[in-house]
């Protein structure tokens, strides 16, 4: 697994930097003063946009508006949605063995996948196809080993000048791949995202065939691009532009712990904005149920998952852990990435990573970690520390990041509040 922002080398004293010491955002240039990586097989340059505009607003009542250009959708949207059927996912099982999903997740879904075939049959008695319902699907956004992802347009019946834009997400069976575990892998990604309602989660509309019989997921679509394509053209976001993002992030993060389910592949790619700024996490292709509604206490899990920049510590030991604890240590990576444009580390792997061995010690001394020092607020850098704690027992919990003194103070724009 390649980085997709370039590695954090260490902020160097040329560093631009703001009177408090903070990290300035440049138009698209890293800190360094070079232009941030692109990320090969997606995005040139010449796609990133050149002309000045105004992005992100600071009112003088305290608020803030963001102000994020209709993303391209002529062939690739960085990639977005891509990485719903790409990136490392947890290994394949014998045909006898569960799903990668908790092992009676499924099981225990029956009843809902029997109303879904219900539904299913409904649908097919009736003369409503994928394009009847939600339009004509027309460019792809997102393209990967077993489908790709393209945008569906449904004509307003009262408006011919008006239509609705969906994002239509096919499951390609795998080569070697049985029916019945075929069936298994997108109905449990379905029961999942589909029971997800969120401000700040994608919102999973429906599962139904194509005409050639391929199965779909329909989805909101998201006309702001991704949480990738903006870092990299803006080289590093203003720091309350970031933070509103962060605390999205960790208020959609915290819904989902809460309904037993951890995403597990947390990472810019996966989190779709609107143009108005509002954060959408997507993808569950990798996501546990690790606590069931009449449980108490949590399943731990085991394997290994996910981008390697985003990978939390205790993923590459063969032991168990709480999954809860592995995507709040991707956040804390997503938060540095867009306060800096750059990863902190290539993978988190002592030995294996002379920056992330670097953190280890560095983060035990006065003097900390330099890239985490270069934010402003002591509160802020305490809360990051915390967050990318190498033990997982100590990491905070989402909850506990958002009830933080920094995190409870950041200021959310209204779209992010409400999801539009």
């Amino acid at each position: 697994m390649t980085s997709r922002i370039s590695s954090m080398m260490g902020i160097k004293s040329s560093t631009n930097a703001d009177k408090n010491g903070d990290v300035k955002a440049t138009n698209g240039a890293t800190a360094n003063g070079r232009p941030p990586p692109v990320r090969q097989g997606s995005i040139n340059r010449k796609d990133v946009p050149t002309a000045p505009y105004k992005r992100f607003w600071l009112n003088e009542d305290g608020s803030h508006e963001h102000h994020l250009k209709v993303a391209k959708r002529q062939e690739k949207l960085s990639d977005m949605f891509q990485n719903l059927m790409l990136g490392k996912k947890k290994g394949e099982a014998p045909e006898d063995q569960p799903l990668s999903l908790m092992s009676n997740w499924v099981d225990v879904m029956r009843n809902e996948k029997e109303k879904l075939a219900e539904q299913k049959n409904a649908v097919n008695a009736l003369p409503q196809t994928l394009v009847q319902k939600y339009g004509k699907c027309q460019e792809v956004v997102g393209r990967g080993a077993f489908g790709i992802v393209r945008v569906a347009h449904k004509q307003d019946p009262k408006d011919s000048k008006r239509e609705q834009l969906y994002a239509v997400k096919e499951f390609k069976q795998r080569p070697g791949e049985s029916a019945k575990r075929y069936q298994k892998r997108l109905t449990s990604e379905f029961c999942i995202s589909s029971s997800m309602q969120h401000p700040n989660v994608i919102t999973t509309l429906d599962l139904l065939q194509d005409e050639k019989g391929t199965y779909c997921e329909v989805m909101e679509y998201c006309s702001g691009g991704d949480l990738y394509t903006l870092v990299l053209a803006a080289g590093q976001l203003e720091v309350a532009e970031a933070d509103c993002f962060f605390k999205q992030l960790m208020r959609g993060v915290e819904y989902m712990h809460e309904m037993g389910v951890a995403h597990r592949d947390l990472k810019p790619e996966n989190l779709l904005l609107t143009t108005h700024g509002s954060i959408k996490i997507t993808d569950f292709g990798n996501g546990e149920c690790f606590r069931m509604a009449w449980e108490k206490e949590a399943h731990m899990t085991a394997g290994l998952c996910g981008s390697a920049p985003y990978i939390a510590p205790e993923e590459y030991v063969d032991k168990e852990f709480d999954p809860r604890a592995v995507d709040v240590w991707a956040c804390g990576i997503i938060y540095m990435a867009m306060r800096t444009g750059r990863h902190l580390w290539r993978v988190a792997q002592k030995g294996e990573d002379e920056f992330f061995d670097r953190y280890l010690e560095d983060r035990k001394q006065e003097e900390g970690y330099r890239p985490i020092e270069v934010l402003r607020r002591r509160q802020c850098r305490n809360v990051i520390y915390s967050i990318l704690d190498p033990i997982p027992a100590r990491r905070l919990t989402a909850h506990q990041v958002l009830a933080s003194e920094w995190v409870s103070e950041a200021k959310v724009c209204r779209a992010g509040n409400e999801g539009f």
